[in-house]
């Protein structure tokens, strides 16, 4: 193992602590490492027998949700981190507003799966399945809903080592309030991946050496990955059959940690992108000189972001390039892992992350906002929400990094 495992069973601590390192976070680095820190890897109460298994919160929008996943290859590039791997594959999950509910409920993840991630953060004596158990709000069998080109497009990156299902809440969520979502998995930099023909691909970029070149690889290399996706989707013969209900004049991107980073990545290389979401994310890779003069909204944690601390630079550099509408909002309490699923998840569980807000608040924070940001501009519809303060959502503080203050 590379020397970079040797952090991943630290607990994140509370703030004020230094801003986090991108260095080797395994998908489940936030779970497995408070579990192992805490003792709760061994005789945490949530894993005795009969516990209630763990859930993702409903979403809040009129519509029930389905979901599918795809299998995509681009053979028109080789893969950026296996040589010898001649085309990209990729896997793509799909939400979409329903008809009707199905009788499936979706799978959060494959026993094979959880049992890898688990494996990779040393976390042995639970079952190995735990993960593969969480329960959606998603329907395999449920019949896409909506007329023609009528459903705006939002695609979502996770973070580094992440798999795509960290982001299902999420993508429920705007599936729900009448939204196409579309979540990649980015092969080999990811822990588990699971292909249709049983493959299952595992980290590589997870034991590399981490400097910006390899960061801004990456962001690149999730930008193509997002541009390929995109072609497939709607172009003239899309890899998804219910494809002719997304709007291609309405597409926008979200992501969290690398993920966010990659969003600017991603709206620079592609025009077709509206509007983006950086969550929690460090960005290594420059904006054009030019700028973006596109939507963005920065959403994080003050313990990262806060003008004038170091994270908080990285963004300054951001934003000084964002010429369009911007807000950069920071919620208190949030740790890294509150912006995911997960944040969810240790809750229920009994586990500490470091976190100074209820997993389940900061979700209903992170959706309320970042579904705000897409209806005001991909749907036209102004969001007081996103214009100041709110006394619903005292948690969130509206930045202003020329005055390096925050309220």
């Amino acid at each position: 193992m590379s020397q970079m495992n040797d952090h991943r069973i630290q607990a994140e601590p509370r703030e004020p602590r230094r801003p986090r390192r991108r260095g080797r976070p395994a998908a489940v680095a936030g779970l497995v490492a408070v579990m192992a820190a805490t003792g709760l890897g061994q005789t945490g109460p949530a894993f005795a027998a009969g516990a209630a298994e763990p859930y993702l919160p409903a979403p809040t929008g009129s519509r029930p949700v389905g979901t599918t996943a795809l299998y995509l290859k681009d053979t028109s590039r080789p893969d950026p981190w296996v040589p010898g791997v001649e085309a990209r594959e990729l896997m793509v999950s799909l939400w979409y507003p329903a008809k009707a509910p199905g009788r499936h409920r979706a799978r959060y993840m494959t026993p094979k799966e959880s049992e890898l991630l688990l494996k990779d953060g040393d976390i042995t004596s639970v079952p190995a399945d735990t993960l593969s158990k969480v329960r959606t709000n998603a329907f395999t069998d449920a019949r896409p809903a909506g007329g023609a080109h009528s459903l705006p497009l939002i695609v979502l990156s996770p973070g580094h080592g992440k798999p795509r299902s960290e982001l299902t809440a999420l993508a429920e969520e705007l599936a729900s309030r009448g939204y196409a979502v579309a979540a990649i998995d980015h092969t080999y930099e990811n822990v588990a991946q699971t292909f249709p023909d049983g493959r299952v691909t595992t980290c590589v970029t997870c034991e590399m050496k981490k400097d910006p070149a390899v960061w801004e690889k990456l962001e690149k290399g999730r930008a193509a990955d997002v541009s390929f996706v995109l072609d497939e989707l709607t172009g003239a013969h899309p890899g998804w059959k219910g494809a002719r209900l997304i709007d291609t004049s309405r597409i926008a991107m979200s992501g969290q940690s690398a993920g966010g980073a990659s969003t600017l990545a991603a709206m620079a290389a592609d025009p077709r992108l509206r509007a983006g979401v950086d969550v929690d994310g460090i960005v290594e890779t420059a904006l054009p000189e030019a700028g973006l003069s596109r939507p963005f909204l920065l959403l994080g944690k003050p313990a990262t972001y806060t003008p004038g601390r170091l994270g908080g630079a990285n963004w300054e550099d951001v934003w000084a390039g964002l010429h369009g509408w911007k807000r950069w909002l920071l919620v208190t309490g949030a740790a890294h892992t509150s912006f995911t699923d997960l944040g969810v998840l240790v809750d229920q569980l009994g586990i500490e992350d470091g976190a100074d807000i209820p997993g389940a608040r900061a979700m209903a924070i992170t959706r309320r906002y970042i579904a705000a940001f897409f209806d005001q501009h991909l749907r036209g519809k102004p969001q007081p929400l996103l214009n100041g303060p709110s006394a619903d959502h005292p948690e969130v503080k509206f930045c202003a990094p020329e005055k390096k203050t925050c309220a």
